[in-house]
This record gives structure tokens, sequence and C-alpha cells, in this order.
């Protein structure tokens, strides 16, 4: 006899192996929700509105980031940003018109690094290349005026998207698996957002691209989509892709897409959950903006006044 669709569904569900992982602790989960906020786009105007109405003070900036960032540009030639692979793409997509601001971006991403002497920086794989121009202006000052800033180095063991801990280095379009999933992508149904409804989630991997063989395998040279849909399902479960291939052994794609939006869906509640909260709580979110400003600006300060000392400003 023939299952039914929704009964041959949850047979596929229960044949896969159970997620190893426990869930985040309250502490843990409470931080994810907090990087969650400045990421995700339904939330910031939450935090927009923070700086609205007379009854509320402007929160601090760090100004030291873009200080540091004019005296990097006065170090960088333009031949070097523009070999940068992010400025050709996105300045192609703009048909070569893209603006200053893209095209200067990586040097404030080197002043954001570097303005904390850091020395270890977590990236996804798309970011290897603005990591070198980091290294690269790091040893630049240093070479000129003398051993100031470390030359920090990449951590690409885990993923810095949503999918946390995991060992993914980026995280693929689900409608162009050549690509990295943005959050910038004209194309909605490209990108999962931790705020998406799980009936916008649905539709999103129900649209996503994949290939005419229904198999389940991991083949990222040959099947982009699926392969990114089976490292994504590895990612918020926990399991490894084998393990992930395995159990989906006998199921199609187009009932492996519903099990990898179910997966996500599981994986984001919680953290919706106290996004939710949180929004509710505007003090505490004032609060939180505040003291870390305030601790960045404090960490942030001395360096930059060496730097004009060095510079000859000061």
């Amino acid at each position: 006899m023939r299952l039914r669709g929704a009964e041959k569904e949850q047979r596929d569900r229960d044949r896969l192996p159970q997620r190893r992982h426990p869930a985040h602790d309250s502490s843990a989960l409470l931080k994810m929700a907090l990087r969650a906020m400045r990421k995700a786009r339904g939330c910031q105007s939450v935090i927009r509105a923070l700086h609205e109405g007379p009854e509320i003070a402007p929160i601090p900036q760090v100004s030291e980031h873009t200080q540091l960032s004019w005296i990097l540009t006065c170090m960088v030639r333009l031949p070097r940003l523009q070999h940068l692979h992010q400025w050709k793409a996105k300045a192609a997509q703009q048909k070569h018109d893209g603006m200053m601001g893209l095209l200067t971006y990586p040097v404030l991403q080197a002043a954001d690094v570097l303005s904390y002497k850091s020395t270890h920086i977590p990236v996804g794989e798309d970011q290897v290349q603005h990591m070198e121009l980091v290294q690269d202006l790091a040893q630049g000052f240093n070479k000129k005026y003398g051993h100031f800033f470390p030359v920090p180095q990449s951590i690409l063991s885990m993923c810095v998207l949503v999918f946390y801990p995991a060992p993914m280095k980026k995280v693929k379009s689900l409608r162009d698996p050549s690509a990295k999933m943005s959050k910038s992508d004209p194309d909605k149904l490209a990108t999962v957002r931790i705020t998406d409804s799980p009936e916008e989630i649905v539709n999103k991997f129900r649209k996503a691209v994949t290939d005419f063989t229904s198999e389940v395998t991991y083949d990222p040279g040959s099947r982009g989509g699926v392969s990114n849909l089976v490292a994504i399902h590895a990612a918020v479960t926990g399991l490894s892709v084998e393990e992930v291939v395995h159990g989906s052994v006998g199921i199609d794609t187009a009932h492996y897409k519903q099990i990898v939006a179910d997966a996500v869906i599981e994986k984001f509640a919680p953290i919706k959950s106290e996004i939710e909260k949180l929004k509710m709580d505007k003090d505490y979110l004032e609060k939180i903006l505040r003291t870390g400003s305030a601790k960045a600006k404090e960490l942030a300060y001395p360096v930059i006044q060496e730097v004009k000392k060095l510079v000859g400003i000061l």
C-alpha cells in the first residue's frame, strides 16, 4: 500500500539520525539573539527606533573606526581595492557604476579590526581576501612607523553566519549555489533570515535550486544546489555531512527540501523567541547598545591617539 504524502514525509523524518548537540544554554542563546538582531533587517527597525523621540538620548558612536579608516585609506593604492573580487562582482551588477563607499568599505573593515589590535578574526571564506588587505595594511603601517599593529590571522573553522556552531566556511544562495547567501541579494528567495516566518522558510527551501536527479548526495562540484541543502542541514542539526546523506537514502529531493526547512525552523525557533522578547524591552536594548559602544570606544580611543602621534597628526 502506498503511503500518503504526509505519512511518507513523517516516515522520512523518522529515518534521519538524531542530532547530537544539545541546545545552547540561556546565556549563549541570549548572545546569539543579540548578534542576530544586529544582522537581521527585520530587527534593525527596533534599534533605529531607539534613536527617535526627544526622551531618548543619542547612543554613543565609535568615531575612532572612521578616523583610522581615513588614515589607512591614505596608505592603500586604488588598483589594490579595485582588484578585490567583491568590488568587481558588485560593480559589475551596478553596470560598473559602483560607489566609493563600496570601494573603500574593506578599508573600514580593516579599521574595525585594527582599532582593537585584534589578533584572530573569525571570517567566512568569502572574506579571506579582505583579511589579506587587513594584514597588508597592518604590515605596511608597521614598516613605515615601527611595529604597532599585530598582524591578525583568519579563523575559518566555524560558520560566522547564523548556523553556529557549524563546520561551514560559506553558506550558498538557495537560488544560485555558485554564490554565497547574502542579505543584500535582490532575490528574496535566495536568503533565509532568522526573522522569516516558518511559512517563508518552507517556501524558500521549496523553491531552492537543485537539479533533475532526485537522490540526495553531496557533490559540490557537480550538484551544487543539493550539496548546499545537505551542508545547511548538517550545520543546523550538528550531524556530519556523511550522516545526513546516509540518513537521506531513499528520500527524493522534493521531500528532502521540506526536511531541511523543518530543521532550520526548529533551529531558529528559540532564537526568534528570544528576539521577540528583546524587542519588547527597549530599555534593556538601549542599555546593551550604550554599554557596548562605551566599552568599544574605551578600547579604541588610545589606539587611534597613538596612531595619530605616529603619523604626525598630534
